[in-house]
């Protein structure tokens, strides 16, 4: 069903990833930068909403005291002034529905590059993955699947993957078709290296067998269409594997979450400040300053640094935008503007009123 979603903007990173020599990094930082400016507009809407929201407080108010607990007669009032007041009930909704949508897309499009962004057969990859995961028996302990199980823990472990975890398959892929990181590949795996077992050897030479034309397909593809997943030495396909022996155990792709964590810490911060000055009685938000960023460090340390590295980009864009929507919409500047729209509209119907009431006013005149 996400396909519907994933598909044209996998296209649409595929064609970026192309324009900028295929650069995975400055295809996501430019494709972040399109969807912020492609959501200005939802967002001027989500913040009108919020304007409109603190205009008819005090009105809300009123109607909170007058109904008390009957929740029927409130929400009948509510609506009723809603649509007095021209005030939309979901006007702050879809931007952030639209936001996680795209999430979960960007998530998929990272994970899967292979399918969405160089356009790979999925059906190949597919059975390349589902090939290798049936060597894993269902029930290890039975005589005759012993050795498809001693022989799944090798070839997982010497192509490098991840036991048990489908999500970052494609990513492993990738370095098993490059040979990157001194990966290696499924010829090696499955053909060359000798498991001191016949029957291992036998089985595994089947196993290349059922693969081989796609692996062969898919490479040759993959390097008509390689996309580069280096930013500046960190391999953003690689996860973050933490270990609180920071000393010894330190690598470079930690910087990716804890630049992400910080990022969002700074532009949590930026935000705060502009909608306290802008709105000196809004609640404060310091919980959830602080509570979302170390979430997301949290979950950092377990996605690939492709991940990462868009929250990264989410946050700086986000940050900007704060700032020129913090000079040019403030809700000081839009409230403002909302109320003298308010009065403007009121001293039209109050117009409309007098007009048609006027022809009777004349006809009574004359007949006196």
């Amino acid at each position: 069903m996400f396909d519907i979603i994933n598909k044209p903007l996998g296209y649409v990173m595929g064609f970026l990833a192309d324009l900028l020599s295929n650069n995975f990094a400055a295809a996501v930082a430019v494709f972040t930068l399109v969807i912020n400016l492609v959501l200005i507009p939802l967002s001027i809407k989500s913040q009108k909403s919020a304007v409109q929201q603190t205009r008819i407080k005090p009105k809300l108010d009123e109607l909170r005291k007058k109904y008390g607990d009957d929740r029927q007669k409130m929400a009948m009032a509510q609506q009723e002034l809603y649509k007095q007041e021209g005030v939309s009930m979901s006007g702050g909704c879809l931007p952030m529905i639209i936001r996680l949508l795209l999430m979960m897309s960007i998530y998929t499009l990272i994970m899967s590059p292979l399918t969405y962004m160089s356009g790979l057969d999925n059906a190949k990859i597919n059975n390349i993955t589902t090939t290798i995961s049936a060597l894993n028996p269902k029930d290890a302990d039975k005589p005759t699947e012993k050795e498809s199980a001693k022989l799944y823990e090798e070839v997982i472990a010497n192509l490098g993957w991840d036991k048990g975890n489908t999500n970052s398959v494609e990513l492993k892929l990738v370095k098993n078709i490059t040979g990157e990181d001194e990966a290696k590949s499924f010829e090696e795996v499955l053909v060359k290296t000798d498991y001191k077992d016949e029957k291992l050897n036998k089985l595994a030479k089947e196993t290349y067998d059922k693969i081989k034309a796609d692996v062969e397909q898919i490479t040759k593809d993959y390097k008509d269409n390689q996309i580069n997943f280096n930013l500046f030495g960190l391999d953003l396909t690689g996860t973050p594997d933490f270990d609180w022996n920071v000393v010894e155990k330190w690598q470079p792709l930690w910087l990716i979450p804890i630049c992400a964590f910080l990022s969002q810490i700074l532009t949590s911060l930026i935000s705060m400040r502009i909608n306290k000055i802008n709105n000196p009685d809004a609640p404060s938000m310091k919980g959830m300053m602080l509570t979302m960023p170390l979430i997301s460090l949290f979950i950092g340390f377990g996605l690939p640094g492709g991940v990462g590295f868009y929250w990264i980009c989410s946050s700086i864009f986000a940050l900007v935008q704060s700032l020129i929507m913090g000079k040019f919409f403030s809700p000081s500047l839009m409230t403002a503007k909302s109320e003298a729209q308010h009065v403007a509209l009121l001293e039209e119907n109050e117009s409309k009123v007098k007009y048609a009431y006027a022809p009777l006013s004349s006809g009574n005149k004359n007949n006196k």
